[in-house]
């Protein structure tokens, strides 16, 4: 079975958050389960730079304005095609935003192009290529479902990796989109007066998922359904929660080139190295005392605002943090002031670092992931792989992925973090407090570790899951 992932992002191409890493492991995991994906990119500088040999299969005479190319090629050991629209993503930095750190006034023509170009690509625009379905990626590839839906094609399935982002604009677009009148409806891509690019494939997709069991269930409801709840109630018999995974071959805390010692889970006490350069790289004394790591993007979503309010306490009983991310300028802010105001024991730095996102994982004691909403996370996966332990709001994929060490997960020998209530300030110092207090019981803390570093976070079950989705698609 041949399948047709499209996706704005792919790793390690061109990577803004999580959507980039599934799309870039999956094709990989869905080998073993006897798929081959084929994944659809915009041509951005980096992705056009790494497929510099491939072959030119199909000319657009003109796409959104301009001519088009799409090329075909290998990179990374993934099998991509490249949408070569210079006009629409010829530029350098983040894909979506300006270097005003402004969204691309453009966005609306330059996804409506890439999601028409992938559903000529579903139905066979690349000689000797034809796959059997089609897996979209959130909002800028979600139109592809509504083009097969209306003109004809393979059944797509539309993965919601987050709803907050829906691609919403203008119903003066719609004429550009290449739809038939009939699309613009309620039950097409019409969403009060407007264009919705995630609604039009949510309501077209013939199959829709997303990642994680939890979010799943909760964007059915009008708090994370952020507007759309009732069309997913009503296409519920057709909404997956499939758990992600993580690349366990990029993520090896035994192989990692990013981090400074190499460690098992038999082996937890060389840890010590890794925990020493973040040390240093943050400007943080050194201690023994829980060192805290927050790897995120700054935003109200993420819970930032609820760290800065608690670390003042929790620095005061002898924790330490070590905070990587950007975002709002006003959260930055507040983070930088606390950095001010506790030298030694609160590091920032802003922007975003894989390698050191690595080390990081590597070297501090706990991850901390005090999201509002979150459909799945990866973040706190990693802090599986590397004994990191996870401390997690209860939502979403946060609280299907760690075990919180409560008494009865700690007799039982399952624990593998610490949850704590969303939106809570008070529920997160209290979540940190407990993970101090086993911090300094040696013996108990490295058992949480082992149990973390055994957790399966790999994309075997998902990946099963995700082939039954397609087989069932393309018996359909």
């Amino acid at each position: 079975m041949i399948v047709l992932s499209v996706a704005s992002e792919l790793y390690p191409l061109v990577k803004t958050g999580g959507l980039a890493d599934v799309a870039g492991a999956l094709p990989a995991a869905l080998a073993g389960q006897d798929v081959g994906m084929v994944s659809l990119v915009p041509g951005y500088p980096a992705v056009l730079t790494a497929l510099a040999a491939a072959e030119v299969v199909h000319h657009f005479a003109d796409l959104m304005g301009a001519p088009a190319r799409l090329l075909r090629g290998t990179a990374h050991g993934l099998n991509i095609v490249a949408l070569d629209a210079p006009h629409l993503f010829n530029r350098a930095g983040n894909p979506y935003l300006g270097p005003d750190g402004r969204d691309w006034p453009d966005n609306a023509q330059r996804f409506a192009a890439f999601a028409l170009a992938a559903a000529q690509v579903a139905r066979g625009l690349i000689p000797g290529f034809q796959p059997d379905v089609v897996h979209a990626h959130d909002w800028q590839a979600a139109l592809t479902a509504a083009h097969l839906h209306y003109g004809g094609g393979p059944r797509a399935l539309v993965t919601i990796h987050n709803l907050a982002f829906q691609g919403q604009f203008a119903a003066s677009l719609f004429p550009l989109l290449g739809l038939p009148p009939q699309a613009f409806a309620v039950d097409g891509v019409e969403y009060y007066g407007g264009v919705g690019f995630l609604k039009g494939g949510l309501a077209t997709a013939s199959a829709i998922s997303t990642v994680s069991p939890s979010y799943a269930l909760e964007i059915l409801g009008p708090r994370e359904g952020m507007g759309l709840d009732g069309l997913l109630r009503a296409r519920e018999g057709v909404l997956h929660g499939v758990l992600n995974g993580i690349d366990t071959a990029v993520w090896n805390p035994e192989r990692d080139p990013h981090i400074v010692q190499g460690y098992s889970a038999r082996t937890l006490g060389k840890r010590a190295a890794n925990r020493e350069a973040v040390e240093q790289r943050f400007g943080l004394t050194p201690g023994t005392g829980l060192l805290v790591a927050v790897v995120s993007r700054f935003t109200a979503q993420k819970g930032i605002d609820l760290l800065a309010a608690a670390i003042p306490a929790l620095v005061n009983e002898g924790v330490s943090f070590a905070l990587l991310g950007s975002g709002d300028p006003g959260l930055e802010q507040a983070l930088g002031r606390e950095a001010a105001a506790y030298p030694g024991r609160v590091g920032l730095i802003t922007g975003y670092d894989e390698a050191l996102s690595h080390l990081m994982q590597a070297g501090a004691d706990a991850i901390l992931v005090p999201s509002r909403f979150e459909p799945c996370g990866l973040t706190q996966l990693y802090g599986l792989r590397y004994g990191a332990l996870p401390i997690v709001a209860r939502v979403g994929g946060l609280a299907d992925t760690v075990i919180d060490a409560n008494e009865a997960a700690m007799a039982a020998g399952v624990a593998t973090g610490f949850q704590h209530a969303p939106e809570s300030t008070d529920a997160l110092i209290h979540a940190v407090r407990r993970a101090a207090m086993l911090q300094r019981q040696t013996r108990r803390w490295q058992a949480l570790q082992r149990n973390a570093m055994a957790s399966d976070v790999s994309w075997a079950r998902s990946a099963a899951r995700y082939a039954e989705i397609y087989s069932s698609l393309n018996k359909a």
